[in-house]
């Protein structure tokens, strides 16, 4: 999808909206053995339901006073006595794997809630109470479409990604960045930053997105960090929401070009970039993963064989999207997929195929 063929995205229609939310799809025996081999299966002292027992919940504003989607729940004493302990012990099972050597000086300073999104997760703010330093992860309720999201960010995208299961709990490390939203209304046309960088980031993310088919990326769904170079800075982009992992049957909610939400990243790609360097980004980025694919691919196998049998998305939405993906690559590749694993996989490969051959040397 070139970026010529956006007519205006800053135009929204109610039917070209991904559903807000989602129905849960139950983590598979076959995920879960998956997970087990490669490490993201542990058994947690404290689940997601033991966080539910809160006894009420205060507004979190921001900086300026605004409120967020955040409220800081409390627990009565006997009840946070259980969860502090539990919730050092989870922090370093994520962190050191569960060495407890470096958690004697770690504590509990807030724990924060959110009934926004698919996952309602809990964030957890951990304290050094020796330098005041703090961190945070989070506890969500498990889904197998944010965990295939996850596990495929893992494997494709540039940046590895640390998360834990058991049962209905998900446990996920904090992704740093300052959201896309607030980037672009704060950020975005400060003369500090370097516009073409930004401009290229946004093109291979739209790429890696597509290429994954993950979708619903507005821009409060991504971060944006910026890391000081030689003489300038480096960008990049990176998804948080991982719950619309191949579910809608639009194509386009695949592309984060085509979100309102999104508007002056896409303007400034149109400003900053000609359509031969914008196809040069697009192929770098196509280039790169197809390498992360040759480097993982018997993990990436057991992945999709795993994804192929279970049940992520409605039938029709299936359908739609198999339809507009042949349109898409020209092909009727996509036809006899009946699951949404299967549109994943030939997607993947039909996005990267030629460059696939030139990495691989096949």
């Amino acid at each position: 999808m070139q970026f010529s063929d956006i007519i205006n995205a800053k135009l929204s229609d109610e039917k070209d909206r991904p559903q807000m939310r989602k129905e849960f799809f139950a983590v598979s025996d076959g995920l879960q053995k998956y997970l087990e081999k490669y490490g993201r299966g542990k058994i947690f002292p404290v689940r997601y339901t033991d966080l539910l027992n809160y006894r009420f919940r205060d507004a979190i504003k921001d900086k300026n006073g605004k409120l967020t989607h955040w409220e800081t729940v409390h627990y009565d004493l006997k009840e946070m006595e259980f969860l502090r302990s539990g919730l050092v012990q989870t922090y370093a099972m994520l962190k050191t794997e569960g060495n407890a050597r470096f958690s004697t000086h770690l504590d509990v300073e807030r724990i924060d809630f959110c009934e926004f999104g698919n996952s309602a997760p809990f964030r957890i703010r951990i304290i050094n109470r020796i330098n005041g330093n703090y961190d945070h992860y989070y506890i969500k309720q498990a889904d197998a479409s944010r965990i295939y999201g996850l596990e495929l960010e893992h494997l494709l995208s540039p940046h590895a990604i640390v998360f834990q299961y058991q049962k209905n709990t998900l446990v996920e490390e904090h992704i740093a960045g300052i959201p896309g939203d607030v980037f672009q209304e704060h950020f975005l046309n400060n003369p500090l930053h370097n516009k073409i960088r930004i401009a290229k980031e946004f093109v291979k993310f739209n790429e890696r997105c597509f290429a994954r088919l993950l979708g619903d990326m507005r821009s409060y769904n991504f971060v944006v960090s910026a890391i000081p170079d030689i003489e300038d800075f480096q960008y990049h982009i990176r998804a948080i929401d991982f719950d619309q992992q191949c579910y809608e049957g639009n194509k386009k909610f695949y592309l984060p070009q085509f979100y309102k939400e999104n508007f002056e990243y896409v303007q400034l790609t149109l400003a900053s970039l000609s359509a031969e360097v914008i196809e040069q980004y697009r192929t770098e980025e196509r280039t790169s993963i197809a390498y992360r694919v040759v480097d993982c691919r018997h993990r990436l196998m057991e992945l999709f064989n795993t994804m192929m049998k279970d049940e992520l998305s409605e039938n029709y939405k299936i359908k739609l999207l198999a339809q507009q993906l042949n349109e898409h690559h020209k092909s009727t590749n996509f036809s006899k997929c009946k699951t949404m694993g299967c549109l994943v996989k030939k997607q993947l490969k039909a996005h990267i195929q030629s460059h696939l051959k030139n990495v691989s040397g096949l």
